[in-house]
C-alpha cells in the first residue's frame, strides 16, 4: 500500500483573493497516492501562538511549516505535511498546519469559523495553541466551538445532536505556551489534564452572563470525548526566538524540550487514525476527497453535512475501486496470460493470482459499499472475464491443433487419396501409418489444451475410411475384419471416454478457479468487516466512557437534569454497543451467490463450446458460497 514521504509541506486549502477557499491540486494528487490509514493531526488557534513549531516537530524536523518572528501571520488557509508514521507502520501521519485565527487583516470572521470547522472534520487529533493559562479570557477566545452545531449538519437519530458529533470529532488536545504558573489547586500539586478540567467546570444558574461562561466550556465537553493538555514554559528569550528555525535543542529551555518530547510521544501513540460514523477507516485518497466534498460545500453556501459526506465518498470511491480492481486484473492477465495455456490448471492459476489482488485493491479501496453491491459487481465482471479467457483459450489451442494436425496428417491423407492402402495388407498398413503420425501429432509442443480433443475428433471422423480399407482388404479373413472392427468400436468408445474425463477436469479445474475466488473475496471481506467492527466498538467504548465521565461531573456540579438526560444517552450507547458485537455479512454472502449463479446461468446459455466452462463454474462457485454461508 502506497505511502508518501513529503520534503516541505503544500498548501491545501487556499483563501483566494475573492475569499473563497479551494483545494488545492498539488495537495490532493500527493494525497491520491496515498492508500493507507491516515493519522491526521490538525493545530490551530490564534496567530503568531508557535501553532506551527508543533507540527514541525512531530515532522521530526527543524524547518517546514513556516514559523516568522514577526506580528504578521505566516500560515495561511491550511497547509499539509505527510510523513510516514513513526509508531505505526502501514500508516501515514498527515500534518495540517491552519492559518492563525483572529487576524486582524483577514476582517472576515466567519473565515475563522470555516478553518476551526475544516480542521475538527478532517483530523483525528486537533491540537488547540494558546499563550499563556487557560482563563477565561483564553476560552472566549475559543467561542469557534460554539458555532460548529450551526455549520455541521449531522443524521437525525435517536441521539441527540452532541452525542453525533461527539461520535466522529478528533480527540482533542489544548497546548498552552509560555505557561508561568505552578500547576496547583487547592494547594495540592495537579497534572496538565486536571488543569484543563478544572477549567471546564460549569457554573450553576440560569442567568445570562453564567450561561455565556458555560457555553464554550460546555461544548468542549459536549464535542471531544478525549480531552489531554500539555503546558510549555518559554522556550528560549526572546532574542533567541527571532531565530527559531535555527534553534536546536540544545539552545532551548530544559523543560520545553522535555514537554515537547512528552507530546509528540503522546500524539505518535494515541493520535488514531482517521474515521468516518462507524468505524469506517480512511486512506489519503479519501481524505483528500474529503477535503473536496466540505470545502464545496462552504463555497456554495451550504452546511458541511456528515451524512452527505459519507455517501458522496462512497459513490465516488466505490466505483473507482470497482475500475481499477478491474483494471488490475485485466493488466495481470495480460502479463503473464500466453495462449494456448498446456491445461486449464495454468489458466486458473493465474487467474487467482489475478483475482487475489484485484480483490486487495477493491478492499483497500473501497468504503462503505452497503449490501457490498460494488463487490458483487466486480466478481461479476471477474467472471465474465475469466469466461472470455477460457473461450479464447479454447479457440487458440483449437485453432493451432488443427493446423499442426493438418500438417503432421497430411501425408496420410495423400496416400488415402492415391488409395494406397486398398490393396491385400493394405489395412494394416494404414492402421500403421495412422499410429506413427498421431505419434509425431502429440510430439508437437504448444497447442494447448485442446491438443486431444482435436486429435479425437479428427480420429473420429476418419473412422470411416478405416472402415472402408478394412473392407476391401481381402487378406484379412471374415472373422479377422470382424475382430478389426470391434478393435475400432472400442477405440471409438475409449476416445469418447477420454474426451468426456478431460472435459470433467476442465470443467472442474474452472470450477475451483471461482471457487477460490468466492472464497478469496469472502476472507478478505471478513477481515475488512471485523477491522471496522472493531474501529466501531472502540468508537463507542470512547462515547460510553466520555458520557458517564460527563454524567458523574454533572452530578458533581449539580446539574441533575443534565445528569439525567446523560444516563439516557448512555443507557443508548450500551444497546448500540452490544448490537456491535453481532458477525455482519451473511445478506452479502447470499447477494454474491446469486451473482455467481446468474452470471454462470448466463454463460452457459450464450458461450461456445469451452468458453461455457466459466460459466458453468461461476454457477456452481455460486452455490457453494450459498453453502458456506448456512455453515
Amino acid at each position: 500500500m502506497a505511502s508518501v514521504g513529503m520534503q516541505v509541506p503544500v498548501c491545501l486549502v487556499e483563501n483566494g483573493a475573492d475569499g473563497r477557499m479551494s483545494v488545492q491540486q498539488e495537495a490532493l494528487q500527493i494525497l491520491e497516492q496515498i492508500q493507507q490509514p491516515v493519522v491526521v493531526v490538525a493545530v490551530v488557534g490564534l496567530y503568531r501562538t508557535g501553532k506551527s513549531y508543533l507540527m514541525n516537530r512531530l515532522a521530526g524536523k527543524q524547518t517546514g511549516f513556516a514559523l516568522g518572528s514577526t506580528i504578521e501571520s505566516k500560515t495561511k488557509g491550511i497547509w499539509m505535511w505527510c510523513v510516514p508514521h513513526p509508531n505505526k507502520p502501514g500508516h501515514t501521519l498527515v500534518l495540517l498546519d491552519t492559518e492563525g485565527l483572529g487576524d486582524v487583516d483577514k476582517g472576515d470572521e466567519k473565515h475563522d469559523t470555516w478553518i476551526f470547522c475544516l480542521a475538527v472534520l478532517l483530523s483525528s487529533t486537533l491540537v488547540y495553541n494558546s499563550m499563556g493559562t487557560i482563563d477565561n479570557n483564553a476560552l472566549e477566545k475559543l467561542q469557534y466551538v460554539t458555532e460548529l452545531t450551526e455549520v455541521i449538519q449531522v443524521k437525525s437519530g435517536e441521539y441527540d445532536q452532541t452525542t453525533e458529533l461527539m461520535r466522529v470529532f478528533p480527540s482533542f488536545v489544548w497546548t498552552v505556551r509560555d505557561f508561568t504558573l505552578e500547576l496547583q489547586l487547592n494547594g495540592q500539586p495537579i497534572t496538565a489534564d486536571q488543569y484543563l478540567e478544572s477549567a471546564l467546570k460549569l457554573k450553576p444558574g440560569s442567568k445570562p452572563e453564567i450561561l455565556r461562561h458555560n457555553q464554550v466550556r460546555q461544548g468542549l465537553r459536549d464535542f471531544f470525548a478525549v480531552r489531554r493538555c500539555f503546558v510549555f514554559e518559554r522556550p528560549a528569550s526572546t532574542k533567541k526566538m527571532r531565530q527559531m528555525e535555527q534553534l536546536t535543542d540544545d539552545d532551548l529551555d530544559e523543560s520545553f524540550v522535555e514537554e515537547a518530547e512528552n507530546f509528540c510521544h503522546y500524539i505518535f501513540s494515541n493520535a488514531q487514525p482517521k474515521t468516518m460514523r462507524g468505524g469506517l477507516g480512511l486512506t489519503g485518497r479519501m481524505l483528500g476527497c474529503l477535503a473536496e466534498t466540505y470545502v464545496e460545500a462552504i463555497r456554495s453556501g451550504k452546511v458541511p453535512c456528515l451524512e452527505s459526506a459519507v455517501e458522496s465518498l462512497a459513490l465516488i470511491q466505490n466505483g473507482r475501486a470497482v475500475a481499477e480492481a478491474l483494471d488490475l486484473y485485466q493488466r495481470e492477465m495480460q502479463r503473464w496470460v500466453r495462449l494456448p495455456t498446456d491445461t486449464q490448471e495454468a489458466l486458473s492459476h493465474i487467474h487467482s493470482n489475478a483475482s487475489t489482488q484485484a480483490i486487495s485493491t477493491f478492499t483497500n479501496a473501497s468504503f462503505n459499499d452497503l449490501e457490498h453491491k460494488h463487490q458483487d459487481e466486480l466478481m461479476r465482471n471477474m467472471a465474465g472475464q475469466y469466461d472470455e479467457w477460457c473461450w479464447r483459450n479454447v479457440e487458440e489451442s483449437r485453432r493451432l491443433s488443427k493446423g499442426v494436425l493438418s500438417r503432421v496428417f497430411a501425408p496420410l491423407e495423400e496416400a488415402v487419396g492415391r488409395g494406397d492402402f486398398m490393396k491385400p495388407g493394405g489395412y494394416q498398413d494404414y492402421r500403421t501409418g495412422l499410429h506413427t503420425h498421431t505419434h509425431l501429432y502429440r510430439q508437437e509442443q504448444g497447442t494447448g489444451l485442446m491438443r486431444e480433443e482435436v486429435l479425437m475428433d479428427y480420429l473420429t471422423d476418419r473412422s470411416s475410411v478405416g472402415e472402408n480399407i478394412l473392407a476391401a482388404d481381402r487378406s484379412l479373413t471374415q472373422a479377422e475384419q470382424q475382430r478389426e472392427a470391434e478393435v475400432l468400436l472400442r477405440e471409438e468408445v475409449e476416445r469418447e471416454r477420454v474426451r468426456l474425463e478431460e472435459q470433467a477436469g476442465v470443467q472442474q479445474e474452472a470450477l475451483l478457479a471461482q471457487q477460490r475466488s468466492s472464497e478469496e473475496a469472502l476472507r478478505q471481506l471478513e477481515l475488512k468487516m471485523e477491522e471496522e467492527r472493531i474501529r466501531n466498538t472502540q468508537e463507542l467504548d470512547r462515547l460510553l466512557h466520555a458520557k458517564l465521565r460527563e454524567q458523574e461531573v454533572s452530578l458533581q456540579e449539580g446539574f441533575r437534569e443534565r445528569s439525567r438526560l446523560l444516563e439516557e444517552e448512555v443507557q443508548r450507547l450500551r444497546e448500540e454497543r452490544r448490537g456491535a458485537g453481532q458477525a455482519k455479512g451473511g445478506g452479502w454472502l447470499d447477494a454474491t451467490a446469486d451473482v455467481l449463479e446468474q452470471t454462470g446461468t448466463a454463460a452457459l446459455m450464450v458461450a461456445p463450446g469451452y468458453g461455457k466452462l466459466a460459466g458453468g463454474a461461476a454457477m456452481v462457485a455460486g452455490k457453494f458460497l450459498r453453502l458456506f454461508t448456512k455453515k
